[in-house]
């Protein structure tokens, strides 16, 4: 019977590791459960489409501002800037999920020129959950912003409900933060 290891040399050059060889089935296996990565694709997919909605959405923010900014005062115009900001960040957070996800966990894009975002291919799933929090935290920020803008119709419950939230996204990108960095001080 065949020895089923082959020598290598590790990484230093210094000495022969023994690691076994893999079977048929057993590259096989490896194989299938690495194209399963393809499966996410559809997710992408539909990411790509909710970014056609939220075009939409902005088309009509935009459209109700243009059409009405003669009569809205000053609080409504800010309110609905405060919309089209809103919409702006959550399609900048699909976005980097759709291309960055399809990135680290697909297959690399081969764009190359001005074009290409520079955090593209930089960031990881630490980097990308940072920037997710971020992201919902001024999205959090802004809604908590256009309660205050209305006041005078939120009642006390609203008001505080809103604040409670928004803290409860700040503390936890706060944490997140903390916990990837005290993650990457013990890999080093």
């Amino acid at each position: 019977m065949a020895d089923e290891t082959q020598s290598q040399t590790d990484l230093s050059g210094a000495s022969e590791v023994d690691v076994p060889r893999a079977g048929a089935a057993e590259r096989a296996l490896e194989g299938a459960l690495f194209s399963s990565r393809w499966l996410l694709l559809p997710f992408y997919f539909g990411l790509v489409l909710a970014l056609v909605a939220l075009l939409v959405q902005f088309g009509r923010e935009l459209s109700h501002l243009l059409l009405h900014m003669t009569t809205l005062t000053e609080a409504e115009t800010t309110i609905l800037v405060l919309s089209l900001i809103d919409v702006v960040l959550t399609a900048n957070l699909v976005l980097m999920v759709v291309l960055s996800g399809y990135e680290n966990s697909i297959s690399k894009l081969d764009l190359q020129g001005a074009d290409r975002p520079s955090w593209l291919g930089k960031l990881d799933a630490s980097g990308l959950k940072q920037k997710v929090f971020g992201s919902i935290v001024a999205i959090s920020a802004i809604q908590l912003l256009r309660v205050f803008m209305q006041v005078e119709k939120a009642d006390e419950r609203t008001l505080w409900w809103s604040s409670g939230i928004h803290m409860v996204f700040v503390i936890s990108a706060i944490l997140l933060s903390l916990s990837d960095r005290i993650s990457s001080g013990t890999k080093k």
